[in-house]
C-alpha cells in the first residue's frame, strides 16, 4: 500500500443548535466542546452544521439580524479562530453573516494560522429567502497544506452545477454543512437514508471527490431535521456508517485527501474530466469567477 501523501482524519459533527438569542452561547460553547473531542481523537478537519451557532427557524428578519454577525470580527469567528489555532486543526462551520444591510446564510473555513476563507450560500430554501441575500462569491475552492477544500451549504447539493465547478476547481474534498429539514414523505428508505445522503453520495462518486457532510438532529419552531450525516469516498460510497437521525454523534475518516486528484482516471480509455464534452458544453458551464484548474 502506498503511503499516504497528505493523511487526514476528517471528523462530522451531527448535533442540535436551537434558535434563540438566548441559547446562542450554549449553541457555540456545545460546538466547540464537540469539536474538541473530535481533536482529541485526531481529526485535524472538523465539519460542523450550517448555521451551527444560531440555530436554523428565524422568526422574523429582525431575529435575524440579531443573530447575524460579522466575519472574520463576530464573537463566534474568534472563538472558532481561536480553537483552531489551539488544536492546530481546520474548522468549516456555519453562520448568519452580517454585511452592512445584507444577511448571509455562510461557511467559513478558519486553520491553524487563522482566517482562510468564506462562502455564502448560493441557493436559498424556503423562508431563507425573507432574510438571507443569495450568495455572491461563486464557488471558491480554498488551498490549505493538507490540500484544496471546497465549502456547500444545504439545499446547494440539490444542484449538480455546485459539487462538478468545485471539482473542476481542484477540489480535493467538498465540505458540506446542511440543516437537511424534514420534507414530504417517504424521508428515509429501509436503510434510514434520506434522499440528501443519496445526493451527496452522488456528487461524489459523479465528480470523483471526497465530501464530508455534517446535518443537525432535533426539532426546532415544529419542524424535524433529518440527521443522516456522511463521509463519502471519491466513489461516493459511504466511509464507515451513515449516522442515524436522531443521534447527537462525530463521524470520523482516515482518507489522503490528495488521493483525489486521480481518481478521476477510471481505467485506460475512461477518464472524468477527459471524457467531459467540452466541445458541446462550455468547460466550465459559463462560471467565470474562478478559473478551471488545470489537469
Amino acid at each position: 500500500m502506498n503511503e499516504a501523501v497528505s493523511a487526514a482524519r476528517v471528523a462530522v459533527v451531527q448535533f442540535d443548535p436551537q434558535v434563540g438569542i438566548q441559547h446562542s452561547q450554549a449553541n457555540l460553547e456545545h460546538s466547540l466542546e464537540l469539536a474538541r473531542e473530535a481533536a482529541m481523537n485526531g481529526a485535524n478537519l472538523i465539519v460542523l452544521p450550517e448555521l451551527a451557532n444560531t440555530g436554523y427557524l428565524f422568526g422574523t428578519r429582525q431575529e435575524a439580524f440579531l443573530h447575524a454577525e460579522l466575519i472574520p470580527e463576530g464573537p463566534s469567528m474568534q472563538a472558532w479562530l481561536d480553537f483552531a489555532r489551539k488544536h492546530q486543526v481546520y474548522l468549516a462551520a456555519g453562520l448568519a453573516e452580517r454585511d452592512g444591510v445584507q444577511l448571509f446564510d455562510s461557511a467559513v473555513l478558519v486553520g491553524p494560522n487563522g482566517f482562510i476563507g468564506k462562502y455564502r450560500k448560493a441557493h436559498l430554501w424556503n423562508r431563507e429567502k425573507l432574510w438571507f441575500t443569495p450568495g455572491n462569491l461563486g464557488f471558491p475552492v480554498f488551498d490549505t497544506p493538507i490540500g484544496r477544500i471546497g465549502l456547500l451549504i444545504c439545499w446547494d447539493i440539490w444542484f449538480p452545477e455546485v459539487p462538478r465547478l468545485l471539482s473542476l476547481q481542484g477540489a480535493d474534498i467538498i465540505c458540506s454543512l446542511n440543516n437537511w429539514i424534514w420534507t414530504p414523505p417517504p424521508l428515509f428508505d429501509d436503510s434510514g437514508k434520506c434522499m440528501a445522503s443519496y445526493l451527496t453520495m452522488t456528487a461524489a462518486h459523479a465528480n470523483n471527490v471526497f465530501i464530508a457532510a455534517a446535518n443537525r438532529i432535533g426539532e426546532e419552531q415544529g419542524e424535524r431535521y433529518l440527521g443522516c450525516s456522511l463521509i463519502t469516498g471519491t466513489n461516493g460510497w459511504p466511509i464507515g456508517k451513515v449516522a442515524s437521525a436522531d443521534e447527537q454523534t462525530i463521524l470520523y475518516a482516515d482518507i489522503d485527501l490528495t488521493s483525489a486528484r486521480s481518481a478521476p482516471i477510471w481505467n485506460s480509455l475512461n477518464d472524468l474530466h477527459r471524457d467531459r464534452r467540452v466541445d458541446v458544453y462550455e468547460s466550465m458551464l459559463g462560471y467565470t469567477d474562478h478559473p478551471l484548474l488545470p489537469r
